[in-house]
């Protein structure tokens, strides 16, 4: 049983730097909306690879969501959010060997940028949701979750650099505290949500 758990943590970690990872070459070598397509694409092939591992959350705002309506335990979502932390650090720290100087995003916090992350966070966990609630054939679920993470991007990215994962906007370098609660508040409030409409 601890062996599993630990397996769902590496799963987490792993999924969440090789996001960040993806976000991060998109951004260096920018090609026009090439961070929502990669992520999207990222996100979805995880999806199938670690989905029956971890659930293949990768992103703190999925994590505490799910927590927020039950899905999982406190210790168990608090793990997960560290894992996810710790893998997108560890990109930050190796990804310069890789690609070189990384790119430099302006970022800023502001009510404005805040809800363009909660937005598209919104989006995002509603696509992630009517997976969590069996509305979604399994064979379809990286095609949601994915497809509603490169919608949720282009939303935000009208305001925001459209992050929508707390964990890789610390890998990216985008931190400020809208970009870190901003896709947790859309998250939590997609999940609720959802859950209402499927009862």
């Amino acid at each position: 049983m601890q062996q599993m758990h630990w397996r769902k943590y590496t799963a987490e970690l792993l999924g969440t730097g090789i996001l960040t990872f993806a976000v991060l070459t998109a951004l260096k070598y920018s090609l026009p909306l090439s961070v929502p397509v990669v992520a999207g694409l990222t996100l979805g092939l995880l999806v199938y690879v670690l989905g029956q591992i971890s659930g293949a959350h990768v992103n703190p705002a999925v994590t505490i969501g799910l927590w927020s309506i039950r899905k999982m335990d406190t210790w168990e979502a608090l793990k997960y959010v560290v894992a996810q932390v710790l893998g997108a650090v560890i990109v930050l720290k190796a990804a310069p060997y890789a690609l070189g100087d990384l790119p430099i995003l302006t970022v800023s916090a502001s009510g404005t940028i805040l809800f363009a992350e909660a937005l598209g966070a919104f989006v995002f966990l509603l696509g992630v949701c009517a997976v969590v609630h069996n509305k979604v054939s399994s064979g379809a679920s990286g095609l949601a979750i994915g497809g509603s993470l490169l919608l949720g991007i282009l939303l935000a990215m009208a305001t925001s650099n459209g992050v929508l994962n707390p964990a890789v906007a610390i890998g990216i370098g985008s931190i400020s505290w809208a970009y870190l609660l901003g896709p947790i508040v859309g998250g939590v409030v997609a999940c609720w949500l959802y859950r209402w409409m499927v009862r």
